[in-house]
């Protein structure tokens, strides 16, 4: 979409100014911990792209709140690598540039905003190279510290310390299906046939690459096969959310040209566990 179709989609300019203003009266505040998704071409123009969206959301939550995103890396190898014909894998492997939080490019498919964020003075990006995530701000280093290697979605992970920190996650523009912190509901939810995922990437020990095991939830195929309960062509996030929203939980707003979504932490993984259990037979485990 060109400039011309991008301002008349929001009537004008997002500028830093109007995002400011628009993510208040959304409920961003001073002192909030938020996580945070967009699509920036949802917003409409805005002057100064990525960074203008992240000085305005730093400007909204103020000296004593942070900001945080999922960042992941754009080119950490696949679950499947161990299934390459051995002579492919040995070479990728022996090729494969570890993981380097200061350094690696985090996942395009989570947009343009995380990997400016991470650019940021300040910004603390954490040390899983599959699930980490980026922070900025007063509680970044605390969030970011020490992920844990194995289950990097689940208990002490930056989404339970973002939940227990009264964080807040805001889609500002993105789609429901978006809602990362779900992934730590289904960590947390007990309900039969949960999936999970090991794999080998390569990170930095001691300044050496050392290819390391690892254990996840799979958030790439669903930690649950969710066909019975779930519509077909719908990812169940999406559902949750909707379902969310439907009961009161969270709000809706325009922020620019862009349906907005901000949610309590809290609730969205209350919810989505108690939804995921109650669908899925939980307890079972």
């Amino acid at each position: 979409m060109d400039e011309r179709k991008l301002l008349e989609l929001a009537g004008g300019p997002v500028t830093h100014g109007r995002l400011v203003r628009e993510l208040r009266a959304l409920g961003l505040g001073e002192g909030d911990v938020v996580m945070f998704h967009t699509r920036l071409s949802a917003l409409g123009f805005v002057p100064g792209g990525p960074r203008t969206v992240i000085a305005a959301l730093a400007e909204t939550v103020g000296g004593r709140g942070t900001l945080m995103a999922p960042a992941g890396w754009n080119d950490a190898p696949p679950y499947d690598l161990a299934d390459w014909p051995e002579e492919w894998r040995e070479a990728a492997r022996d090729g494969w540039p570890p993981y380097d939080p200061a350094l690696s490019e985090a996942d395009h498919n989570n947009g343009r905003l995380p990997e400016a964020l991470r650019h940021e003075s300040g910004a603390v990006r954490g040390r899983h190279p599959d699930a980490s995530f980026v922070a900025l701000g007063a509680a970044a280093a605390e969030l970011m510290a020490d992920q844990p290697w194995d289950h990097p979605h689940g208990p002490d992970s930056p989404l339970a310390r973002l939940v227990a920190a009264g964080g807040r996650v805001l889609l500002l523009g993105a789609p429901l299906d978006t809602l990362t912190l779900l992934h730590h509901a289904e960590a947390l939810a007990e309900a039969p046939g949960k999936r999970y995922v090991d794999y080998e990437q390569p990170v930095l020990v001691g300044g050496e690459r050392v290819w390391r095991r690892f254990r996840d939830i799979d958030t790439e195929d669903g930690a649950f096969d969710y066909t019975p309960v779930v519509p077909a062509g719908e990812w169940p996030f999406t559902v949750i959310a909707r379902e969310m929203l439907a009961a009161g939980i969270g709000v809706r707003g325009t922020v620019g040209a862009a349906e907005c979504h901000l949610f309590e932490a809290r609730d969205v993984v209350r919810s989505g566990v108690r939804w995921i259990e109650a669908k899925l037979g939980g307890g079972a485990c």
